[in-house]
């Protein structure tokens, strides 16, 4: 059976001084998320506010198992590795 795994990441980017600054933070980020670990990646909530983003990670497999491994291993590298601020909440989600 084929399930679809999110993380789903806050982020605060406190520097941040615009939209476009914001931006430019995060799309690298969501671009070297990808490159690492082969999964979709996406900024899907709070647009228009400058120091939080949400993004949303997306992974499809049929063994719950290796995603939520995968998922959490992602979810533990972003909270190392994202220079700009805070993670301030992550969450896997299994449909």
């Amino acid at each position: 059976m084929t399930m679809l795994a999110t993380l789903t990441l806050h982020l605060r980017i406190p520097l941040s001084t615009s939209l476009k600054d914001k931006r430019g933070r995060i799309k690298p980020f969501m671009s070297r998320l990808h490159r690492e670990f082969n999964v979709s990646v996406a900024e899907m909530d709070l647009h228009d506010k400058w120091e939080d983003a949400v993004i949303i990670c997306a992974m499809v497999g049929n063994d719950h198992a290796f995603l939520q491994s995968a998922l959490q291993t992602v979810a533990k590298w972003a909270e190392a590795n994202w220079t700009d601020g805070d993670v301030w909440d992550s969450k896997i989600e299994m449909v």
